[in-house]
């Protein structure tokens, strides 16, 4: 069923005991246009690419056929970052959550087309993926990057990346496991680095705690390109669970 358009309809005003506690949501699902080929794909392939809500924690070793380090990807868009990395590091097994079925449908269609066998996406609420779905210590890295900033003050609240989102990150994070994230909206880069700051489970690997350089891995969107073009700053950041 799709999210509500109005991205306060999720909230439920402060002292109304009569409204149902609903957790606020850090995205609106919003279909958008898909082609056709990203139609066949979300019904022909999701039986071998597509991730459906399970009754028990995954069994990711029966899943993808192996034990190997798992990356675990939220919000990949269109996917050429999970495509690139999944195509370049073999060794490595991939999960991809996006809400934004068209982006699945196109992950499927070229995962397909170049023959990975090491990738899996889901069009679920990434957060009850990480706390429901994965099992604890099971990914050797998670992947944030530009997620939304939600621009306007009232909304900041509706942001991934919280303290209380944080324990589903250290639970599902091996030890030695990395946290990648990216963002070119500055306030919400601060943001990040302040609530990270607050978990003593994850180490600042930039020299001065702050801001990483961006990782090799991360192939440049035409978004960060035209924001680098009109003076805007990217900002990434590496920690790793102790």
């Amino acid at each position: 069923m799709a999210e509500p358009q109005n991205p306060e309809e999720n909230t439920v005003a402060e002292g109304d005991s009569a409204a149902p506690q609903r957790r606020i949501r850090s995205y609106v699902r919003r279909e958008g246009r898909m082609t056709d080929g990203q139609k066949s794909a979300l019904e022909d392939l999701w039986p071998h690419f597509g991730i459906d809500p399970p009754a028990a924690p995954l069994d990711l070793a029966a899943m993808f056929g192996r034990e190997a380090p798992r990356v675990f990807e939220i919000g990949f868009g269109n996917g050429d970052h999970l495509l690139s990395r999944a195509a370049n590091e073999p060794g490595h097994d991939f999960i991809g959550v996006e809400v934004h079925r068209p982006g699945c449908g196109r992950v499927m269609m070229h995962a397909q087309k170049t023959g990975l066998s090491n990738l899996r996406v889901s069009s679920h609420d990434a957060v009850e993926v990480l706390r429901d779905w994965i099992p604890a210590g099971a990914l050797s890295e998670i992947v944030i990057y530009f997620p939304d900033p939600w621009h306007k003050s009232r909304h900041n609240k509706r942001r991934l990346v919280q303290p209380h989102f944080m324990p589903l990150v250290t639970r599902a994070l091996a030890s030695g496991g990395l946290l990648r994230m990216a963002t070119d909206w500055e306030p919400y880069a601060r943001h990040m680095l302040e609530v990270v700051r607050g978990v003593p489970e994850l180490l600042n690997l930039a020299p001065d705690g702050g801001y990483a350089p961006r990782a090799e891995t991360r192939p440049k969107t035409r978004f960060e390109a035209r924001g680098e073009r009109l003076g805007h700053g990217v900002y990434d950041l590496l920690l790793r669970r102790s």
